[in-house]
């Protein structure tokens, strides 16, 4: 099959596009024909050592993929539409290749009509989206989440599954994004500039790393909760004596570390929204499998500007060897 994938952590020159072996299912296991892949920040820092892996080597990249079902396992019907988004590190395979082989319990049903190439744009930052909001940040109908960052991809999520939660939403945004925020579902939508943000905040996620506790910790309701999930190198300072005065907490996570139970609660929760016609990405780009080498080096140089890229494996009307 081939596949992108790279002999060892290194720069972008390290990602070879070329033949590996079909992978073998285990027991447990689905074998998967990709149709799309995509790629993600964390791909990246997997592939240049910042995410340690274990392997093994050669490393298949890529976290995401939709595909069809081979053969019948564990479940899965062959030719069912199928997704995935924990590939490619903790000793598994990635998804940019032709043929993978997923655990049955982190593989799931696209629903009917659903398009594989809007769906793998959005896989990565829903679920994030979601872990930051629920999992972790126990958010709750009725309470005010504060989203810095509103307009990118996680933080497009981030609005939208609140906003259908029973959330009151308030985003900070450049001038040019408000508007989309308020799409999503925002109830209020500010300029990141402004420095006059609202009390009373039960849950401030922000996405831009930046990580500023000080101001998030002014702006909390009692028992309010800040939840981290970007800034590897933030070094924030944080107001201690008011955090623990108001039973205030921060909790940091990563989507790497998400167990299989968690990600399929966020899969069902991402499937309710596709299936209503939401989760769909701003602006996709698709490219071929073989220049992800090249999507790796655009995404590390910062040139996509919240552009998802999209592998293309193989056309979804194209047949497949067996």
């Amino acid at each position: 099959m081939k596949a992108a994938f790279v002999g060892k952590p290194g720069p972008v020159e390290e990602i070879r596009f070329g033949e590996l072996p079909d992978p073998v299912p285990a027991l447990g296991e689905v074998l998967v024909d990709v149709v799309v892949s995509t790629v993600n920040p964390v791909d990246t820092f997997v592939r240049n050592g910042m995410w340690p892996v274990p392997g093994p080597w050669p490393l298949v990249l890529g976290r995401d993929f939709v595909g069809h079902v081979v053969d019948a396992a564990n479940g899965f019907a062959a030719g069912e539409t199928v997704w995935g988004n924990s590939l490619g590190h903790g000793g598994r395979q990635g998804a940019a290749a032709e043929r993978v082989a997923v655990a049955a319990d982190r593989l799931y049903r696209l629903p009917a009509g659903v398009d594989p190439f809007d769906a793998v744009a959005v896989l990565h930052p829903a679920t994030t989206a979601y872990l930051a909001l629920f999992t972790h940040g126990g958010l709750r109908a009725g309470q005010t989440v504060l989203v810095v960052g509103g307009g990118g991809n996680v933080g497009t999520a981030l609005i939208e599954l609140a906003a259908a939660a029973g959330a009151r939403v308030v985003a900070t945004a450049s001038a040019a994004d408000l508007g989309h925020c308020l799409s999503r579902g925002a109830d209020v939508a500010l300029d990141y500039r402004r420095t006059d943000l609202p009390d009373g905040i039960d849950l401030f996620v922000d996405t831009s790393g930046t990580n500023d506790l000080e101001t998030a910790v002014a702006h909390l309701s009692f028992r309010g909760r800040i939840v981290l999930l970007a800034g590897p190198r933030s070094r924030p300072v944080l107001p201690a004596g008011e955090l623990y005065l108001n039973d205030q907490s921060v909790v940091g996570f990563v989507i790497s570390r998400a167990t299989a139970a968690e990600l399929a609660d966020a899969a069902a929760a991402l499937n309710e929204r596709f299936a209503a016609g939401g989760l769909r990405p701003r602006v996709v780009e698709r490219v071929p499998l073989a220049e992800a080498a090249d999507a790796h080096g655009r995404m590390e140089r910062g040139e996509l500007h919240g552009r998802r890229i999209v592998l293309v494996v193989r056309n979804v009307a194209d047949p497949v060897d067996s």
